[in-house]
């Protein structure tokens, strides 16, 4: 049931800020070749990055549904008990967030699209206040100190861990 969950949360959330919106900002049909097909550098690992975290949560016992999304739990799951710090997660706080933009901007270019390379800062700086405004402060009450020195060894978005 977890997977089932684990699917659907990336379906609903992550496959339509990261797919759907871009295709449909797109407008474009067919995609335009030459050296544009070079989005795929991005795209191809920004959905590695995000199905490698995605695992993590999952064998973690948990999704990655974010804490406000309590009221569909039954169908989004809900966050691990435990931290997920392992893998990507000791060089990244949010490495699903990284995937994501990443693959939202290889469609930019994969599409040869002003608007999707906009919606995709545009989207970069949402993940940074909801990562600031909102998880951040959610992980501190609920994990306490765990988190507190997993963020003095771990960067918020890149880096080598401490």
């Amino acid at each position: 049931m977890l997977r089932v969950r684990g699917i659907a949360f990336t379906v609903l959330i992550p496959g339509t800020v990261g797919a759907y919106v871009p295709y449909v900002l797109s407008k474009v049909h067919r995609l335009p070749g030459g050296w544009f097909a070079l989005g795929w550098l991005l795209v191809i690992p920004g959905a590695i990055l995000y199905g490698t975290c995605l695992t993590a949560f999952l064998l973690s016992g948990g999704t990655p549904a974010i804490f406000f999304t309590k009221p569909l739990r039954f169908m989004l799951g809900e966050e691990p008990v435990k931290l997920v710090s392992a893998g990507f997660y000791r060089y990244s706080r949010n490495p699903m967030y990284l995937g994501v933009a990443l693959a939202v901007l290889g469609q930019a270019v994969l599409y040869a699209s002003w608007p999707v390379a906009t919606y995709g800062v545009g989207l970069c700086v949402c993940f940074q206040l909801v990562v600031v405004f909102l998880e951040e402060p959610h992980l501190h009450r609920t994990r306490g100190q765990p988190y507190r020195d997993y963020c003095r060894r771990v960067p918020r978005w890149l880096g080598w861990p401490q």
